[in-house]
């Protein structure tokens, strides 16, 4: 192991000296263009084609030791330059499943609480609009750290990116006792703090932030925009196959901690649980998970953010009825099959489309503006030919169809000319807070929505059918 892989993973940052293992080592190497100073300390960043890339900021402590369940701490301040030009350490420790469709690397290492920030010129302090993305993975994996939300393609075009890494599973959603609920929850408020403090620096307005993200990435946009105290950190949202069912109510987030104690015979109680390495953690969370191995059962997204009553007052049902969520404009869809093929149309149905068309119901009944789309385009990869399915679409809003892993499920010669539409749409709606004169706003009057295909086309109610199920 090189000197900087060594700083890398041991930087102590006082407060009883914990370590916080980010990607970010010091540097005594002289003041540089690609060098950005945080109200924490400077950062150094990678030169690009299309701007600048500083990877791995820590923006909290490395939630172990007495912070594993706690509400996210912020970093002590350094003087040198952090040499931010790897992505850091992630919260996944394994993926979803042996088979992923977005690739989302695991990085070890203890400084989880980390970010990236993606910027067409730090030095030109032009204030150009902000998208800050979640990732998905189902609550309990992925990462930060994929190709697939590299930030190039909005740098080329005026946008400065920002992706975040946050606890998963039992870290950031369990119900446990003796610690804040929804702490990934209190991780994405952190991440959002960060910015609104030091986004200018790098070229970014910290009043003209959209938060974004797809699967449980989309329900995280859902479950802040019904959050209270991230109320101002963002000004638009962007919910792509979002989670939408999700924040669950209070009974189920106590629930899942009872599962969790039956099925792994361990307490959900910090003196039971802080103490354990990272992969004993995962390790229980797979037994709580496993399906079929006795009578019990569990939601898929039982970990999740859920209405505790202070963080998050109201489930998703709640918020939908209530009209509390955040009056902000929406932009929000889904894939056509979603998971058609694996689980069926039913489960794709309860899981994503149904609830985000509730959203997009209840959020234009309020006069709020809000965009629902339809992603069609069927992918020509052998495995997945035929199949609009879930994913899908991530590579053609971010136009990085060259990506790592795109070919793979998307097939040899998917259509650039259907990426630069959805990335042109997602670069407005960052920009201005609409996505265009081509897509009309969602109104209960007529429902016109978005159908990506090749070419797009916009039609009249065409959910009609499906309506009467998924309001019901």
């Amino acid at each position: 192991m090189s000197a900087g892989q060594i700083g890398r993973r041991t930087l102590l940052l006082g407060a009883g000296a914990l370590a916080l293992a980010t990607a970010c080592a010091p540097s005594r190497a002289t003041p540089t263009p690609e060098t950005v100073t945080t109200t924490l300390g400077p950062v150094r960043g990678v030169r690009r084609e299309t701007g600048f890339a500083y990877l791995g900021i820590p923006y909290a402590q490395a939630p172990v030791g007495e912070l594993r369940f706690a509400a996210p701490a912020a970093p002590v301040r350094w003087q040198e330059a952090l040499d931010c030009t790897e992505y850091g350490p992630t919260a996944q420790r394994k993926p979803l499943s042996e088979v992923t469709a977005i690739p989302e690397p695991t990085i070890p290492g203890d400084g989880i609480l980390n970010l990236n920030v993606f910027t067409p010129d730090p030095s030109r302090r032009a204030k150009l609009p902000v998208l800050v993305w979640i990732h998905g993975g189902g609550f309990v994996a992925g990462c930060s750290a994929s190709p697939w939300y590299d930030g190039a393609s909005f740098n080329r075009d005026g946008v400065v990116v920002v992706s975040i890494g946050y606890r998963l599973g039992v870290e950031g959603f369990l119900h446990v006792e003796g610690a804040p609920d929804n702490r990934a929850v209190l991780d994405w408020i952190a991440a959002l703090t960060w910015v609104r403090d030091n986004i200018e620096a790098f070229g970014g307005d910290p009043d003209r932030v959209t938060v974004a993200g797809q699967s449980a990435g989309g329900g995280a946009v859902w479950a802040l925009m019904g959050t209270p105290a991230a109320k101002g950190l963002f000004r638009a949202g962007i919910s792509a196959s979002g989670a939408l069912s999700q924040p669950n109510d209070r009974a189920t987030g106590q629930a899942a901690a009872e599962f969790f104690t039956r099925r792994t015979g361990v307490p959900a109680t910090v003196a039971a649980l802080k103490d354990m390495g990272s992969m004993q953690i995962q390790d229980l969370q797979d037994k709580m998970r496993a399906q079929g191995v006795d009578s019990l059962t569990i939601s898929p997204l039982a970990l999740a953010p859920f209405a505790d009553g202070e963080l998050i007052p109201q489930s998703s049902a709640e918020l939908s009825k209530s009209g509390a969520a955040m009056d902000i404009p929406l932009l929000v869809g889904f894939t056509r099959d979603e998971f058609g093929a694996a689980l069926g149309p039913g489960v794709s149905d309860l899981l994503l489309r149904g609830p985000s068309y509730r959203v997009a119901e209840s959020h234009a009944a309020r006069g709020i503006p809000t965009w629902l789309y339809e992603f069609s385009w069927a992918s020509t990869a052998a495995e997945y030919s035929g199949s609009s399915f879930h994913c899908l679409d991530v590579p053609f809003a971010f136009d990085l169809l060259n990506a790592q892993g795109v070919t793979a499920v998307a097939g040899a010669n998917p259509p650039q000319a259907l990426a630069d539409a959805i990335h042109r749409a997602w670069v407005s709606f960052v920009t201005d807070g609409d996505p265009g004169s081509n897509w009309p706003r969602y109104s209960l009057d007529t429902r016109q929505t978005m159908i990506w295909s090749d070419p797009p086309s916009v039609a009249n109610d065409p959910f009609a059918p499906q309506r009467p199920l998924w309001l019901a």
